[in-house]
């Protein structure tokens, strides 16, 4: 697999600008949607805590949004590409020509005309198989328990972990393929030096290796089996991850080796003094809980925003909030197709699933539902500490019991600590209960008519755009 760059050529340019294009046009399209009624739940007298008056059209379409948005649908779509089995570069949201050509690769291999540029249909069809792709491997993004680094797992492939002092490994029964997370101290290290470390392994024969300042990248046989090696340091801290497969599993596994090399972060933030500042595009999960509409979502996430918008169904309001549960009420009109989840209330006892959708950054620009094992510890008020923390985008998300039935509402907390980053994730997280989560609904004058048993269905990508 390649991951060099290539220079943009007139076909590139034109592509980039019709996305931007695409994304001011939405952006506006938004803004004058946010101008027309204020939201009403049949039923309701909601009060309304838009943090921001009707926009001005200077604020409608500003240029550091429209390109954090188009940068977003490119790691999206990159990242499809990549699952599908055509696209083998690196995700960086970057428009290149190795993108274009994996574009009109897929409309060829579809019977469509290669134009370099999908329509809405092609797009919608690129998306639901690289859904597919990824629920048949189980992938979901987890936090290495030693390190606090976070990374893509194909969990249906390498189901078996075990994990001490020195990192963590994922295997599959058969032992075929094997992905492993190690950290070690190293004096003085540089990329070039532990790329030159990585590659004395007996039997290791490389044939292809980036080096850069804060990063290595080496991939090649090893025995009979190719591997792909990726490692960073800080300070003297190094940490790698390696991904040995046998070569008979190429096509199934290869396409994952890329979507776990853009989702891997070696060194997630560390705690810092005061809250962290505001993301410009700040991505969370909701949970749609009636028919007309209504979602729960983290207040935090929802906080500032210029516009809201849940993919897959456009813009939303933000109808209320509470600041003590951390609690927001959004609300979307004329969707179709929702599912929104039964509210009866599970056992949760010492451990749950949180369910919900990773930050882009997470997954490799990606938009799949993650499920993430957390443990319940008490504490006296309507919330529970839950360890470790869910990864970021999965704030909001429903919590599960063993039964599959509802238990409450994920929230990750900004930490409040001085001192130095460390290998700590830099968020508390919380479960807000379900008779809080009920509650906070009643009080809105929400009907929970939710009857679906199935949470994954259930969930929705919250997206917050700021100033």
């Amino acid at each position: 697999m390649c991951f060099n760059g290539i220079a943009f050529n007139g076909l590139v340019g034109f592509v980039m600008r019709s996305m931007l294009a695409a994304t001011l046009m939405f952006a506006a399209a938004t803004g004058a949607n946010a101008q027309m009624t204020a939201p009403q739940i049949p039923g309701s007298t909601p009060k309304t805590v838009q943090t921001v008056p009707v926009k001005p059209p200077a604020m409608q379409t500003p240029s550091a949004t429209a390109d954090a948005m188009a940068k977003a649908e490119r790691l999206s779509l990159q990242s499809d590409l990549a699952w599908v089995g055509r696209y083998n570069g690196a995700i960086t949201g970057d428009v290149s020509e190795r993108m274009v050509n994996a574009i009109k690769e897929y409309q060829k291999a579809k019977g469509g005309k290669p134009t370099g540029v999908l329509n809405p249909q092609e797009r919608a069809a690129l998306a639901e198989a690289a859904r597919k792709k990824q629920d048949s491997v189980g992938w979901k993004i987890v936090t290495e328990p030693t390190s606090g680094a976070r990374l893509g797992i194909p969990s249906k492939l390498v189901p078996q972990q075990a994990s001490d002092a020195n990192g963590s490994k994922w295997t599959s029964p058969t032992g075929t393929v094997q992905v492993l997370l190690s950290r070690r101290k190293e004096a003085n290290p540089t990329a070039a030096k532990l790329a030159e470390l990585e590659k004395e392994p007996s039997g290791r024969k490389v044939d292809y290796t980036v080096v850069k300042p804060d990063f290595f990248v080496l991939s090649g046989l090893q025995g009979l089996k190719k591997f792909y090696v990726r490692g960073s340091f800080k300070g003297d801290e190094v940490r790698t991850i390696t991904i040995l497969y046998d070569q008979a599993t190429e096509n199934t596994v290869e396409p994952v080796v890329i979507a776990m090399s853009s989702a891997f972060n070696a060194f997630p933030p560390g705690p810092q003094v005061g809250p962290p500042p505001r993301k410009t595009v700040e991505y969370g999960t909701g949970i749609v809980v009636s028919d007309d509409g209504a979602i729960v979502a983290d207040r935090l996430v929802t906080d500032g925003c210029l516009a809201i918008t849940i993919a897959g169904h456009g813009s939303a309001d933000r109808v209320t909030d509470d600041k003590e549960r951390g609690l927001a009420l959004l609300h979307i009109y004329g969707a179709r197709g929702l599912k929104p989840f039964s509210l009866a209330g599970g056992v949760a006892k010492t451990n749950v699933d949180v369910v919900g959708i990773a930050d882009p950054q997470n997954q490799g620009g990606s938009g799949g539902v993650s499920i993430v094992k957390a443990a319940l510890t008490p504490v006296p008020s309507s919330q529970s500490m839950l360890s470790p923390p869910p990864a970021v985008g999965l704030s909001g998300g429903p919590a599960i019991d063993g039964d599959g039935r509802f238990a409450g509402i994920a929230l990750l907390k900004p930490a409040m600590v001085a001192g130095p980053a460390t290998s700590v994730p830099a968020s508390q997280a919380v479960m807000v209960s379900a008779d809080a989560v009920r509650d906070f609904l009643k009080a809105n004058d929400v009907a929970a008519n939710g009857t679906s048993t199935d949470a994954k269905a259930a969930v929705v990508r919250v997206i917050c755009v700021r100033k």
